[in-house]
C-alpha cells in the first residue's frame, strides 16, 4: 500500500487585465481595471515517490474553497493514496455541513496521481469513449463598460464565437434581474445566430420573482433556446418552484450547479424539477462525485452537463455519454478569461482554443496529462503549507 506522505500547498496570484468589479462587487470587465486573482496548486505525494498535482480553475478564486481544504490535509498523511472511494466516504460524512467543496481539489489530484502511477489518462481508467468534446462559449456577465453591454452587443460576440468554430452559446446577462433587458438578449441573439447554434440563457439567480422567470422562459420558447439554467433568486435550492416553472414552459430547465453532492440532486429528478443536472468535480466531491451524479443521471434517463472548465472537466466528460456541451467559461470579446496562466504543455481554455469544428481535446497524457509552469509558479508563489 502507498501511503500519502507529504502534502504541498502552493498559494500564487495573477494578474487579468481589463478586469473589476461592479457596484455589488461581482468581477467583470472595465477596460480601466487590472484585478489580482489567488489560486493554489495542490500537490499529494505518496511513499513510492509518485505525485498528484491539481490547480482549480474558476473555483481556486474563492478563498472559501481553499479554507475548506486547508482543514482536511493534514489528516490525508499516513492514509492510502489509492483508496479514493474509502476517503470519498470518509470527507463527504467530515465535511457535510460544508457541502464537500473543499475535498474536490483532493479528489482530483488523487486521481492524477493514480494515472500517473499507472502510466494512463483518468479518461482513459474512466473507461472514455471520445476525444473531441463538443463545446459552448459561456459568456462573462454584462457591463455598462462597454463590453458586453448591450444585447447587439452580445449578439455580436455569438456571431463571433460561430465563426471561431463554436456550435453553441451561452450568455449571463446583467446582475440587475430585469427581465426585459433578458428577453430582449434573448432574441437578439437567437436574431443573429439562432439557426446556426444551440443557445442558452443562465441568469446567474437574478430573477426575482416567479412572474418574471415564467416571462423569460417564454421568450425562450419563442426562440428554441436549448436550455434556461438557474434563473431564479432562490439560489437554485428550491425545487417546488422549478417544478411549477417546468410545467409552464417548454424549454428544458438546467438546474443542481448550487446542490452539492449525489443524494441531495437526486431529489430534483424526482421532483420532477429540472430537465438536466448539473456536476462539477471542482465542486461536487472531485471526479468520484462528478462520475457519480452522472449515473444517477443516466439511471433516469436524463443528461448531465458539467460546469465550467479545466483538465477534470474535460476527463470527466470524456467518459460520460449522457452529456452534451463543454463550458468554455467565462469567455469575453474585450478580455481573456480569467483562468490562472499555469500550463505549458499547451492546454488552454481560452476562447481561440476551439477547433473549427467546435470541439476541444482531452488530454491523452497519464493522470490529468497537463504539466504545471513550475517557473511561473515559483515566480506567482505568495504562500506554502507543507504537512508530512
Amino acid at each position: 500500500m502507498a501511503k500519502i506522505e507529504k502534502i504541498d500547498l502552493i498559494h500564487f496570484t495573477f494578474e487579468v487585465a481589463g478586469l473589476g468589479p461592479d457596484a455589488e462587487g461581482t468581477l467583470g470587465y472595465n477596460p480601466s481595471a487590472q484585478q489580482t486573482l489567488q489560486s493554489f496548486v495542490l500537490k499529494i505525494q505518496d511513499s513510492e515517490g509518485t505525485i498528484g498535482e491539481y490547480c482549480p480553475m474558476h473555483s481556486g478564486k474563492h478563498p472559501a474553497v481553499i479554507n475548506q481544504t486547508i482543514p482536511l490535509l493534514p489528516s490525508l498523511i499516513g492514509q492510502d493514496s489509492l483508496a479514493r472511494e474509502e476517503l470519498y466516504q470518509r470527507y463527504k460524512r467530515r465535511h457535510r455541513h460544508l457541502g464537500g467543496v473543499g475535498y474536490s481539489a483532493i479528489d482530483i489530484c488523487l486521481w492524477d496521481l493514480f494515472g500517473k502511477k499507472v502510466g494512463m489518462s483518468i479518461a482513459t481508467l474512466l473507461g472514455g469513449f471520445r476525444w473531441d468534446l463538443p463545446a459552448y462559449a459561456s459568456t462573462n456577465s454584462g457591463d455598462h463598460n462597454g463590453g458586453l453591454s448591450e444585447p447587439a452587443a452580445y449578439a455580436d460576440f455569438a456571431q463571433q464565437c460561430r465563426d471561431l468554430g463554436y456550435r453553441a452559446f451561452k450568455m449571463h446577462c446583467w446582475s440587475d434581474g430585469d427581465p426585459k433587458s433578458e428577453i430582449a438578449t434573448i432574441a437578439a441573439v437567437a436574431n443573429a445566430v439562432g439557426g446556426d447554434m444551440d443557445l442558452m440563457t443562465d441568469p446567474a439567480s437574478h430573477i426575482r420573482t416567479y412572474s418574471d422567470a415564467l416571462r423569460v422562459g417564454r421568450a425562450c420558447d419563442d426562440h428554441d433556446y436549448y436550455w434556461l439554467e438557474d434563473p431564479l433568486a432562490d439560489c437554485g435550492h428550491a425545487p417546488h418552484v422549478h417544478r411549477l416553472l417546468r410545467q409552464k414552459i417548454k424549454t428544458p430547465l438546467l438546474l443542481t450547479e448550487h446542490v452539492r453532492g449525489l443524494e441531495a440532486k437526486s431529489a430534483w429528478i424526482t421532483e420532477e424539477a429540472t430537465d438536466f443536472l448539473r456536476a462539477d468535480p471542482e465542486y461536487d466531491l472531485g471526479i468520484t462525485g462528478v462520475m457519480k451524479t452522472a449515473a444517477l443521471a443516466e439511471a433516469f434517463g436524463i443528461d448531465v452537463e458539467l460546469h465550467s472548465s479545466g483538465p477534470a472537466h474535460r476527463h470527466c466528460m470524456s467518459a460520460i455519454r449522457n452529456s452534451n456541451y463543454y463550458e468554455l467559461a467565462l469567455v469575453h470579446p474585450k478580455m481573456t478569461n480569467p483562468l490562472p496562466p499555469i500550463y505549458t504543455c499547451g492546454y488552454s481554455d481560452q476562447l481561440e482554443a476551439v477547433s473549427a469544428d467546435g470541439t476541444l481535446p482531452v488530454p491523452t497524457g497519464p493522470g490529468l496529462g497537463v504539466t504545471i509552469d513550475t517557473e511561473f509558479l515559483a515566480r506567482s508563489e505568495v504562500g506554502r503549507q507543507t504537512f508530512e
